[in-house]
Formats: structure tokens, sequence, C-alpha cells
């Protein structure tokens, strides 16, 4: 289906055969045709000779990259070290040669961010190169884009969520009331409040507070 045979006569009465090509070839379907061309004369017995054609289909950029996933979801702990691998984006491309290999760069990222991680142009590995913190910001989103030797694109998103780590200790703060405390005060008097605040989420923030037994104080939580 995809050549045809178109047969030119000269003035002189010789005539020639020109292959056309009538449908788009495609070398990731078919890289290679092989053709049998036959010539037969007019005489009685007829004679006949043959040609084999070869036809090689060079690649052409007519293919863009493809992400392995459209969107990203990524899960990092707050306190993964510098220098660690976060995570990878692949983009394959069906072309071959220079028009198959693909770089990866950041797209629309803020400074801010891209101060945090770092992409490998190469393999597409996200390394983490600034402190993660929790308790600053909790989720990043960030764009990746995949670009062929012959100049074509694909974007994939990539969502972040920073996941919490106990690394705050609770903080207290104390406001005396009375002091010194008079000797004549009554039980259940406030001497002083004391606040405790931790800076971590969930289980993480919460917190209780005890105090040394056997002293004439007790603790309550305020309402």
């Amino acid at each position: 289906p995809f050549f045809s045979l178109l047969v030119r006569e000269s003035p002189d009465g010789t005539k020639h055969a020109e292959l056309v090509l009538e449908k788009a070839l495609d070398r990731e379907k078919q890289r290679n045709h092989h053709l049998i061309l036959t010539a037969v004369d007019g005489g009685d017995p007829v004679r006949s000779g043959t040609a084999q054609i070869k036809i090689n289909v060079t690649d052409a950029n007519d293919n863009p990259p493809v992400f392995t996933k459209e969107i990203y979801t990524v899960r990092l702990m707050e306190n993964l070290p510098e220098g660690s691998l976060a995570f990878q984006v692949k983009a394959t491309d069906s072309d071959e040669g220079t028009n198959a290999e693909i770089t990866y760069s950041f797209s629309d990222i803020a400074k801010n961010i891209l101060k945090l991680f770092t992409l490998d142009p190469r393999t597409g590995d996200v390394r983490v190169t600034g402190p993660l913190d929790y308790e600053e910001r909790k989720y990043y989103e960030v764009s990746v884009e995949s670009k062929d030797g012959g100049g074509l694109t694909a974007h994939a998103k990539v969502h972040i969520d920073i996941i919490d780590v106990n690394d705050h200790a609770p903080t207290l703060s104390l406001l005396p009331i009375l002091n010194p405390i008079p000797e004549d005060s009554v039980p259940s008097t406030v001497v002083a409040v004391i606040n405790v605040r931790d800076r971590d989420s969930g289980e993480n923030g919460e917190v209780s507070c005890k105090m040394n037994e056997n002293l004439p104080f007790r603790l309550e939580m305020s309402s």
C-alpha cells in the first residue's frame, strides 16, 4: 500500500519505471520494505527479469517524549538529608538516535523551591539540596520538562507532600500570678500560668505535663 509503479515512455520508445510513494511511511511501525520489480518483454516465449529493491526508512523526529506519568505524587520526610534522592521522573521517545535523546529540566518553578531540589538533566533524578521543614511548608508543586534531540517537548507535574517528623521539643513559658505566695492562700489559688507549645503536628505536637511529686502544688488544664 505504500508504493506504486509509474512507467514512462520516452519519445524514442524506451521505457523507464519510477517508484512512487503513495502513503506516508512510519519507521516506528516498519523500518524496512522489500520489493521485487519484474520486467516482462513482449516476445514469444515471454522473457522476464527481476530486481530486488530494499528500502530503509530513516528516522524523522515525529514523536515527542512521553512521561511515564502525567502527575507524579511524592511524599518526603522533612528530615531527609541533603543530597538524598527524592524521586525520579522518566520519559521515553519512540524515535531513534539523537531524536530519542532526552534531557530534563524544571519549568515554571519558584526560586525558593529551586534551592531545595536539583534535577539531573540526563537521568531525571531529583535530589534534595536544601532543608525541608514541614512547619514552614507542607506542600510543593513543580513542573518538569523533557526535550528530545529534535526539540520536541513534554511536560509533567510533580506534587510533593512533606511528612512531619518529631523534630521539635516542647517549649514552656511561665507567667507568675502570685510571687511570693502568701501563706494564707486557700487551696485552688492560681499561682502561675504555664504555656506549653510544640511546633510539630498531630501526635508529634501533643504534649503532656507533670511535676515533681510531694509538692504542695498541682497542675490543672485551663479551659
